[in-house]
Order: C-alpha cells, then sequence, then structure tokens
C-alpha cells in the first residue's frame, strides 16, 4: 500500500506486539528496519522473522530510556544503512497503581521511559534528519488514556497527554527541516501482554463501538500512513485509533 523502499526506520519496543507488527509493515513495503527491543532474545527473535519473510530488519537490543544508547541506536542505523528516515518511538511501559499510594520510584520508571525515551530518540532522530537535508518522519505512541480517564493509571495517562503536546510543540522546530511529527493514540488493543487476561476481549468487545478491540495491525497501519510520503503535509496530530470508545468511553470496570 505504501512505498517504502530506500526508506530506513528506527522502531523502539519492537519485540513483540504493536512494535513488532510496525516494523513487520515497514519491512514489507519495502522499508529497511532497525527493531529494539530490552529483551535481546526477543529481538533477536522478532528481527529473524521479519527476515525469513523477506524483509529487511537488524535487531538491536538495550534499554530505550537510556538516552547513552538512543544515541547508539540512531549511530548504528547510519552505519548500517546510511540514514535515519522514520523513528517510531513506540518503548512504553504501563504500571497501574493507586494514586493515594502510587511510589516515587514508580513514577520516575514511567516518565523515563514514556517520555524521556521519547523526547530523546525524537531528538537524536532530528538531528541526523537535519544533518541528511531530506526530511523525515517521527511518530510518538500515545493512547486514550492521555485523552479520557481511567482507573489507576494517572501517570501513565500523564506521560501519553505529555507526547501528544510533544508532538504539536515540535512542529516549530521541526517542520523548517521538513520533518513531520505526530502521534497515535491507540484504544484498547489485543497482543500477547493484554490477552494474559482471559476477559480482555469479551470485556472489551462489549464497550468498543465496533465490537471489538483493536488488533496490532490495526494499529501498524495507521502508523504506516503517517510515516509514509501519503502523510507528508500532516503534522503536530495525534490520530486516535480506538474502534470509537473515547467517544463514549465506557469503563471496563
Amino acid at each position: 500500500m505504501y512505498d517504502l523502499k530506500e526508506q530506513v526506520a528506527i522502531v523502539t519496543g519492537a519485540g513483540q506486539g504493536i512494535g513488532f507488527e510496525i516494523c513487520r509493515q515497514l519491512a514489507f513495503n519495502g522499508a529497511s528496519v532497525i527493531l529494539n527491543d530490552c529483551d535481546p532474545v526477543l529481538a533477536a527473535k522478532a528481527a529473524r522473522t521479519i527476515i525469513d519473510d523477506g524483509g529487511v530488519c537488524t535487531a538491536v537490543a538495550g534499554d530505550a530510556a537510556d538516552v547513552g544508547f538512543i544515541q547508539q541506536l540512531v549511530a548504528t542505523a547510519v552505519d548500517l544503512y546510511g540514514k535515519v528516515d522514520i523513528a517510531i518511538a513506540n518503548a512504553g511501559i504501563t504500571l497501574f497503581g493507586d494514586f493515594f499510594t502510587y511510589q516515587p520510584e514508580a513514577l520516575q520508571q514511567v516518565m523515563n521511559l514514556n517520555l524521556a525515551g521519547s523526547f530523546f530518540l525524537t531528538q537524536a532522530a532530528a538531528i541526523e534528519m537535519r544533518k541528511q537535508g531530506n526530511g523525515g518522519s517521527i511518530l510518538l505512541m500515545s493512547s486514550v488514556t492521555g485523552h479520557q480517564a481511567h482507573k489507576d493509571l494517572a501517570a501513565y495517562g500523564m506521560t501519553k497527554a505529555a507526547l501528544e503536546m510533544l508532538a504539536r510543540t515540535l512542529v516549530v522546530e521541526l517542520s523548517p527541516f521538513k520533518i513531520s511529527i505526530n502521534a497515535i493514540a491507540p484504544g484498547a488493543t489485543k497482543t500477547e501482554r493484554t490477552t494474559e487476561d482471559k476477559s480482555y476481549v469479551e470485556t472489551w468487545s462489549r464497550i468498543t463501538p465496533m465490537g471489538r478491540p483493536a488488533d496490532a495491525n490495526d494499529i501498524a497501519q495507521a502508523a504506516l500512513f503517517l510515516v509514509s510520503r501519503s502523510a507528508r503535509h500532516i503534522t503536530g496530530q495525534s490520530l486516535v485509533v480506538d474502534g470509537g470508545w473515547s467517544a463514549v468511553s465506557p469503563s471496563p470496570y
């Protein structure tokens, strides 16, 4: 659907779930992909699956909350493929917790990965894109919890709302260099992690207007559009992909 030949993409947090499917679809559409995950075994397995399907993909394991590693990740893309065209800050962590007892170390962990990791990947990729002089696309991964209240997710929702503001703010900084930046806000999505809850699909099918939670490909297709040439005049925007849930917002509890 999208011609991404000769494009080089970095995706963090991509050993499984939404991140993996984004990598798979990027490679299927012709991009060379740097696939990051903090778990080296998971990263290697994911990259091998894409390679076996005919894609170009390199696994780079490491902590996407570590600024030094992020800089190394961008440098690796340039060393291997000569440039960076697309950066997708998918790595994130969800730590549920009652607001009244939420602990400082939990908040710091969520902030470090969800916010700082995304911020500094954006910075490192944008510096390289500016140097290259051919523009580029950056995508941040928000959540419907950045739009609607969700029990026990005050810290997580706060970081996701902040990412959408980051995308909007950086229009001023990045547009002169033809770099677009947008965000996707997925709703309930079937992944290896969420379906550990046996009632997840049933619950979200009942309260989602479209009758089911998203699957990873629903989110990946939205991501592909926003980083493709088809969306070259779209920047500073947040796209909600939730089957209509945030329009009505019934609680899963």
